[in-house]
């Protein structure tokens, strides 16, 4: 009876990550497939191989989807550092603070995680909207596509920032920071030298999460840009239209994220590793 048990979870295990994973490798196969011309992917000729070639991933970086996929690229990863830096800051200054104020702030700063995207993006072009009258009123430029798909995917991408760092903060000690203090390290060093590397790997993941947020949001991003369109929405331009859609483009926003992904989760796994060793080596002693 326990071997069907086991048998029955790994067999669900990997239905389930068959479910998840088939479609993307599904994806990464056809975006090598030799499109007809038109729409590239249609009811018509999807599924059909027509023969194996690069000529997907060398259209990728020209006109319209070129300049979409370098201004995601841009504004997903400087909104990952900036967010991680004040997510980070922000956790920090949570976690330090008293019972019922932390739990209040934490409420609120996860509040963007659970508000519709639909409410988000037309609450941030409202927003600019008002902010565009008052500068044309003053006499000044509107504010640009570019600074406001900044904007916008920073302020929604930190609340995931700060839900990542958190739990790492709990499971740290206080006493840590306190020791650094006592031996000669001031405030400042203590958070550079002993808080952020034992928060490390909550600080990467909230990294992660903000990149991935921002390469894919599509609503905020709809709503919020007038000419420069991030990769989500010309993707979503050219599926109704008549070109179609490059299969490579998605290929290429996966790639680089899977890769990611595996660089933190490897060092951590080998981090884990040698902490085992260590312990092992105390406890000889």
């Amino acid at each position: 009876m326990k071997k069907v048990r086991s048998s029955f979870k790994y067999v669900y295990l990997g239905l389930m990550l068959l479910f998840l994973y088939l479609p993307i490798l599904y994806l990464i196969v056809f975006s090598f497939n030799e499109f007809s011309t038109g729409r590239r992917i249609s009811y018509a000729n999807l599924g059909k191989w027509k023969g194996f070639t690069f000529a997907n991933y060398g259209r990728i970086f020209t006109g319209e989807a070129g300049s979409a996929l370098i201004l995601t690229l841009e504004i997903a990863v400087i909104t990952s550092i900036v967010a991680t830096v004040i997510g980070t800051a922000a956790a920090i200054g949570i976690n330090s603070m008293k019972k019922r104020p932390r739990q209040l702030i934490t409420s609120v700063s996860q509040l963007p995680m659970v508000n519709p995207d639909l409410v988000t993006g037309i609450t941030f072009m409202m927003l600019f909207a008002f902010i565009n009258g008052i500068l044309v009123k003053m006499g000044m430029a509107q504010v640009n596509d570019f600074v406001k798909l900044l904007v916008a995917h920073i302020s929604f991408s930190i609340p995931y920032v700060i839900f990542s760092v958190l739990p790492r903060l709990r499971q740290s000690s206080d006493m840590l920071y306190e020791a650094a203090l006592d031996l000669g390290c001031t405030p400042l060093q203590a958070l550079w030298k002993v808080v952020i590397p034992d928060i490390m790997p909550g600080i990467s993941t909230g990294f992660i999460m903000a990149l991935t947020m921002s390469l894919d949001d599509f609503v905020v991003s709809y709503f919020v840009s007038d000419l420069r369109s991030t990769l989500s929405v010309y993707i979503y331009s050219s599926a109704r239209g008549a070109k179609g859609v490059n299969p490579a483009l998605a290929t290429v926003i996966f790639i680089p994220l899977v890769t990611l992904l595996l660089v933190v989760n490897l060092r951590r796994l080998k981090k884990e590793h040698e902490d085992e060793i260590q312990n092992r080596k105390v406890k000889m002693k």
